[in-house]
């Protein structure tokens, strides 16, 4: 069958984490496969991530952290809504809690992502590829969000761009906004929607996990009026919410991949980015950053994503379907509402094989 042609880059999260996960990153990099990395600058292994990037080339953009570890900014010195009396981030639904109950100074939100931007810029010597989010709170509101107002749904519908319906409210000004305000400053164009689609069809997630990608999701549609109003890009499809940790392999990459074109035309151009976290497991107490590596990184799931991303299984089932891997600068990203695609079917590009 004919195929929309696709170009797909595949970021891997978390460099500078610890030096066994970017020794697994640049290895999954020098296989062919991952084509991007995003760095935490507050990793403990930042230094020696940013020298393995300046000497293979890797582009390189900033994993922009407020959820795990030790500010980089002016709240490592005083009192900050960010932090918890310890002086760490608050963590992963910490960050979110504390969001939603209005507890979070979003100046100190701006504050700490200039820093970070800044932090880039003196390891690498220049401004990063991208910006993204550790655990996505890149698109996180100013409060919970009750409804969808933008882009694609939870299990495919698609929905008008650009932001707000007419009749609905502004959104309230949140992390999104204070994020698309700091990238434009700064002259950063691309970021990462983490709007999958079709997480309702992943019968293998274990309901927590469904629940916070649905969740993520959610942020991302919302999140999709400040990023176009502040001229900021993203891929067309974004995949790797259903295929994270042992959850990855060949096929459900390319399952995810086909949800993603299943309303677009045969011959049209489509850009998308797979988002993974590869890497040889963190041996305690080294990574993390400042507060040691997490039960995620210290396990098996990070290196399952690594056999899976260096076998030649995937870069073989992509190649066949003409699926092209490029770096996210390489991309001429549309904005938010040009060439939306128009209603289409496309038959099934997967063979009949074991997830």
């Amino acid at each position: 069958m004919a195929w929309p042609r696709v170009r797909l880059v595949v970021t891997a999260d978390d460099f500078g984490y610890c030096p066994r996960r970017d020794e697994g990153i640049l290895e999954a990099f020098l296989a062919g496969t991952v084509t991007s990395v995003s760095l935490l600058v507050n990793g403990t292994a930042a230094e020696s991530a940013a020298e393995l990037a300046r000497r293979h080339s890797i582009p390189t953009g900033l994993h922009a952290n407020l959820s795990e570890g030790r500010p980089v900014g002016p709240a490592r010195h005083s009192a900050s809504s960010l932090l918890s009396p310890e002086g760490f981030f608050l963590g992963k639904m910490g960050f979110r809690e504390a969001l939603a109950a209005g507890d979070i100074a979003l100046p100190q939100v701006r504050e700490e992502l200039e820093a970070q931007l800044s932090r880039f810029r003196e390891l690498l010597g220049r401004s990063p590829t991208h910006v993204d989010g550790h655990q996505h709170v890149h698109v996180l509101p100013g409060t919970p969000m009750e409804s969808p107002r933008s882009g694609v749904g939870l299990v495919g519908e698609r929905m008008p761009p650009g932001g707000e319906t007419p009749q609905s409210p502004p959104l309230p000004a949140g992390v999104c906004q204070v994020f698309a305000e700091a990238l434009q400053a700064c002259g950063v164009r691309f970021t990462r929607l983490p709007a999958e689609r079709g997480l309702g069809s992943c019968a293998w997630l274990e309901a927590p996990a469904r629940a916070f990608a649905c969740t993520v999701v959610r942020d991302a549609r919302a999140a999709m009026g400040p990023f176009s109003r502040h001229g900021l890009r993203w891929t067309d499809a974004f995949v790797g919410l259903s295929t994270c940790g042992r959850h990855m392999s060949a096929h459900r990459v390319l399952g995810s991949l086909l949800r993603a074109l299943e309303d677009i035309p045969a011959g049209h151009a489509l850009t998308a980015e797979l988002m993974a976290h590869p890497g040889y497991p963190s041996v305690p107490p080294a990574g993390g950053c400042g507060e040691g590596p997490d039960a995620f990184s210290c396990s098996w799931e990070r290196l399952h994503e690594l056999h899976v991303l260096t076998a030649p299984t995937l870069r073989a089932r992509l190649a066949q379907n003409g699926v092209q891997l490029c770096a996210i600068d390489d991309l001429d990203s549309k904005r938010p509402g040009e060439g939306v695609p128009c209603e289409a079917t496309m038959e099934p590009f997967l063979e009949p094989s074991p997830p």
